[in-house]
């Protein structure tokens, strides 16, 4: 999929908006709202044990919201009758497990109202999330604000489980995010579930030369096709990430040496040495993921760019 000269253009605007790292401090809340962290883990593991796939959902709506204008909250705000928000792009339609993040910011308010923006709960709930499915725990700088802008055209914005790795290169410099980070943040899809539209591509007339992509184990395209036939109309069919969709683990690095990740974005880290490398460390040593990991979730989370704390983090303050 080529990228417009427009849609580059839009990105380093979007870009300009917001920064790495503005003024986040590990003890922002101590004193204003302490038992914040507590707060929203119990939102979170409560959500858990209703909904076995909110973890998966609570990591990548904080990654859809970074990824947009910063980490500002802005995928969580509701349409009104002049907008159509993040959460209507077509990347974002499938956004859930926002009950739990309103169900925090609620705890929240009533402990300490006016204090924690929508964004920081979004960051510690994507944190918890990741505990919750086994996976590591890290101290979150907290102090975002959140934003006031909302628009389902900046979506595109985001990274298309059709890239290759030259676009998701540029997708993730564009945040100051850089190839270490693509690998470490992709292994997130070890938890959650895709439906056939955003791998159809590898299945089905892939190319001039191939209809099913050749990098695909063909056993495991055999199952997929199963699935997602060609012009499927069954909605809502997919398939797990890996095997293991609720537990956060390395086994989404091993898949790929494998030939048996979902997406061509996916098997695109093992198309380059800078990458490849990194796929097998991780394949080798949950503990080296998790490093990574740690480290650019982190880089990611602190890039900033809201104006205020919203009192409902549905609609922005009047």
């Amino acid at each position: 999929m080529a990228i417009s000269a427009a849609v580059v253009f839009s990105s380093i605007l979007i870009f300009s908006a917001f920064s790495l790292g503005n003024a986040l401090s590990l003890n922002h809340y101590v004193k204003a709202c302490p038992e914040v962290e507590n707060i929203i883990k119990n939102a979170v593991t409560e959500g858990f044990h209703k909904d076995k796939t909110v973890p998966a959902a609570l990591l990548r709506l904080h990654f859809h919201d970074c990824f947009i204008r910063g980490c500002d909250a802005s995928v969580l705000l509701d349409k009104d009758e002049n907008n159509k928000v993040e959460k209507s792009g077509p990347p974002n339609l499938s956004l859930h497990a926002f009950f739990v993040i309103d169900n925090a910011k609620k705890a929240v308010e009533a402990a300490c109202p006016g204090v924690v923006s929508c964004a920081d709960i979004l960051a510690l709930a994507a944190r918890d999330a990741v505990v919750a499915a086994g996976g590591p725990n890290w101290d979150v700088p907290k102090g975002r604000k959140d934003g006031r802008t909302s628009l389902a055209s900046d979506t595109l914005q985001l990274p298309a489980p059709t890239f290759n790795l030259s676009q998701l290169q540029q997708s993730f410099a564009r945040r100051g995010l850089n190839l270490g980070d693509l690998v470490a943040l992709s292994g997130g899809h070890s938890l959650g579930f895709s439906h056939c539209s955003s791998f159809q591509n590898r299945l089905h007339n892939f190319d001039a030369a191939h209809n099913i992509d050749p990098s695909i184990n063909p056993s495991f395209a055999a199952n997929l096709n199963k699935v997602c036939p060609a012009h499927n109309k069954v909605k809502n069919a997919g398939s797990n990430m890996d095997p293991s969709p609720t537990l956060f683990d390395n086994t989404y690095y091993k898949l790929i040496l494998q030939g048996k990740s979902l997406f061509s974005s996916d098997q695109a880290l093992f198309t380059a040495p800078s990458t490849k490398h990194l796929v097998y460390k991780y394949a080798g040593s949950k503990e080296a993921f998790y490093k990574a990991f740690v480290k650019s979730m982190i880089k990611m989370s602190s890039i900033t760019g809201g104006q205020e704390i919203r009192k409902h983090c549905r609609k922005v303050n009047s």
